[in-house]
């Protein structure tokens, strides 16, 4: 999916969501329109994404070929700004993507924010892919012209590599964004190849490995937000946990969660999760932003008393607005003391959602009986909204049972803006997805808020989506 050269960029672009098509040319540099040429519109606010490139169509893996997927930071932006003004300053990552456009005239290239550009592409071997990112680096190493003067911009790169015929959008974007959290510490490119044979596990190696992960700090939280459609604001989000392995790299939850409970790990993995959970919620409260955070609680924890009483002890005393999502399945293996418990955490004001609502066997006895204030209808319904025949009727038919319960719902797995456009027609409270946004680190969250912040106060300024193509599955 080429971008064009650098001139096209200066042209007018036209981006359209959920029926709404809005003109935005790039030459403008008044605050609002600075931002408005980076960011695609919507009605519903969402975090920062639009595409440079102009087009919106899935890559497709070639046989023999990599992937190859860099974020590029620019790392004094902060001192940029004070010199420029925040309107030039805003409109910088333009100037960046022209002289990425220049020298690389066949990459894909997406805005994450006013300092961090992606960069995707394929190449042949990973080496080639390495080769050109040294050519950007070096390019973007010489002097911007901004307005007539000279201006260094000091650039990040993370760059993570797979074969295309065996590679995941999401674990290659997440070891992406690893690569450049590792490159800001060590000062240099870093790239991570996914087929590494060093970057392979078995669950054994995992449990052996797990207590010392969390005892050494090598777990990590990122959080998704939940936007409420009709008050297009943040209403909460939800905390993932991330390992990063000191010679794997980054490890997925589905990869090592059950390792966890497999292995009598799950409790304290949950307690550091709370714990730091609590600590993120309190920061973001003093910062202006006091929502809600949820975090996942295994089933089998549900059934264990001195878990319950210790996290009891822990949230009673914290002052943070928590919430735990628990899954159908973590209630049916032993119903009368799970509600017992979930009633205690109701009790002392912990939020509770019900994850994942349809995709185990879902009990309607069991339902009406759970002390939950909100209803998350599980991804595998939501990803086909459009292009079913059933799935609207179970949505809008889940959404309606909730209700009637008075329970909110959130709708998992919101990745295309007709889907956005439906649920919101049905009458869906809260939308979650990459569509809106991919998992977030701390620092990266807490930046999205204030960003969203700026927005709900700014007149006539509307937020943007990532185009859903770059969302989309391998």
């Amino acid at each position: 999916m080429p971008i064009g050269d650098a001139a096209s960029r200066a042209t007018a672009s036209s981006v359209e969501a959920n029926g709404i098509t809005a003109k935005v040319d790039a030459r403008r540099t008044s605050g609002a329109c600075a931002r408005e040429a980076l960011d695609a519109p919507t009605t519903l606010r969402a975090p920062t994404s639009a595409s440079l490139a102009g087009g919106g169509k899935p890559v497709r893996p070639q046989s023999g070929y990599w992937r190859i997927l860099s974020q590029c930071e620019i790392l004094n932006f902060a001192t940029l700004r004070r010199h420029l003004g925040r309107p030039r300053a805003d409109a910088l990552i333009l100037d960046v993507a022209a002289r990425i456009a220049e020298v690389l005239p066949d990459v894909r290239i997406l805005t994450a924010g006013r300092a961090l550009i992606e960069i995707g592409f394929e190449r042949e071997a990973p080496e080639a892919g390495a080769a050109d990112i040294d050519r950007l680096r070096k390019a973007l190493a010489r002097s911007f012209d901004l307005d007539g003067e000279p201006y260094q911009l000091q650039m990040q790169f993370g760059v993570a590599v797979a074969p295309c015929e065996d590679c995941d959008d999401v674990r290659l974007t997440e070891a992406a964004e690893s690569a450049l959290d590792q490159a800001r510490s060590e000062k240099k490119v870093v790239m991570l190849d996914l087929s590494r044979a060093d970057l392979a596990f078995d669950r054994l190696t995992l449990m052996r490995e797990l207590p010392r992960a969390i005892a050494n700090g090598e777990m990590f939280l990122q959080y998704q937000p939940k936007v409420h459609v009709r008050r297009q604001e943040i209403a909460s989000a939800e905390a993932l946990v991330r390992w990063q392995h000191p010679q794997r790299g980054l490890i997925l939850p589905g990869d090592f969660i059950s390792v966890a409970e497999e292995a009598g790990e799950i409790g304290s993995l949950t307690m550091w999760t709370l714990r730091q959970v609590i600590a993120d919620q309190k920061r973001l409260a003093a910062e202006g932003h006091d929502i809600t955070l949820f975090l996942n609680i295994s089933g089998m924890l549900l059934a264990d008393a001195d878990f319950v009483k210790e996290a009891c002890a822990i949230v009673s005393t914290s002052g943070a607005k928590l919430g735990f999502e628990i899954t159908e399945t973590a209630v049916i293996r032993d119903p009368d003391s799970a509600i017992q418990h979930l009633q205690t955490f109701a009790d002392i004001g912990v939020q509770l959602a019900i994850d994942d609502y349809g995709a185990g066997l879902s009990s309607l006895a069991y339902l009406k009986r759970l002390p939950a204030s909100e209803l998350k209808i599980d991804k595998m319904f939501v990803m086909q909204l459009t292009s079913s025949n059933r799935d609207p009727l179970i949505v809008r038919s889940t959404i309606d049972l909730a209700h009637a319960l008075e329970m909110e719902v959130t709708a998992e797995g919101v990745e295309t803006p007709s889907a956005l456009a439906l649920l919101s027609v049905m009458g869906c409270d809260m939308v979650q997805g990459f569509l809106l946004s991919r998992p977030l680190g701390f620092d990266a969250f807490r930046k999205y808020l204030l960003d969203e912040a700026h927005l709900t106060s700014a007149a006539n300024v509307q937020s943007f989506i990532r185009p859903e193509s770059f969302w989309k599955r391998a």
